[in-house]
């Protein structure tokens, strides 16, 4: 029998942010916010170690200081997955999560059914999440929709309502559109392989850095759940996340 992977799980944390700069250490119910992602992405069962990546030697030392792990990579990566490819050029894994360091609320169940395929099946490079949405909510360009094929691999990304309902709307109750949610599971050559290719002309025209894995024939595995998602990218969404984790 084979050894299960190692995997990973890898949250990366600027303080430039251009909504909200320093939202990694705002405080939340007495903690900085990113001590709250780690302690719950140290929950799932799956991951072996959870390792915080930052361009800022303030998270580092606040996540040092609450027992976390982190390092320092460069300040140059224009994204998220460019910085977590340096990490693991150095750290030995098999698979890597990629788990968004502004939403405190992530479920640690949800984290474990995300690396299960690719924990089951080599053949998968990359894995990510789906919840199912109503046509209002579709409407917002801000929330990502995804088409899965029939064996739930991603066919397209998009920031427009996709698939378009062609008899007009849905009925009442349904749910017809998939939102993406933005936490990856990278098989690790797959990973670096990505960070090395330029961005294509679909992901430059979406802004959807998942569209350059579809672009170059890298199948993305899509999980589907009912699980919420809840992001801080502005001290009004802290607000709102302070009620709610009341």
């Amino acid at each position: 029998m084979s050894a299960p992977p190692r995997v990973l799980g890898v949250i990366p944390a600027r303080y430039a942010s251009s909504r909200f700069p320093g939202k990694a250490l705002a405080a939340l119910h007495g903690k900085p916010m990113v001590q709250h992602v780690v302690e719950r992405a140290r929950q799932a069962r799956l991951l072996d170690e959870v390792l915080v990546a930052t361009d800022d030697r303030r998270i580092l030392d606040a996540v040092l200081a609450f027992g976390g792990k982190a390092c320092m990579t460069s300040p140059a990566h224009p994204s998220g997955t460019d910085r977590i490819a340096e990490v693991i050029r150095d750290v030995p894994c098999d698979l890597v999560v990629n788990i968004q360091g502004d939403e405190p609320l992530i479920d640690p169940e949800v984290i474990d059914r995300a690396v299960e395929p690719l924990a089951r099946d080599p053949a998968i490079p990359m894995g990510t999440l789906a919840r199912p949405m109503d046509p209002a909510e579709a409407a917002d360009p801000s929330k990502v929709k995804v088409v899965l094929d029939r064996e739930d691999f991603a066919l397209y990304f998009s920031r427009s309502p996709i698939p378009y309902l062609r008899d007009g709307v849905a009925a009442p109750g349904a749910r017809p559109y998939w939102l993406h949610i933005g936490l990856y599971v990278y098989r690790r050559e797959a990973l670096l392989r990505l960070a090395g290719l330029a961005p294509t002309p679909l992901e430059q025209r979406e802004r959807l850095e998942q569209l350059r894995a579809l672009e170059h024939g890298l199948r993305i595995k899509v999980v589907r759940t009912e699980h919420e998602s809840f992001g801080v990218d502005t001290p009004a969404d802290l607000e709102r996340m302070r009620k709610l984790m009341e």
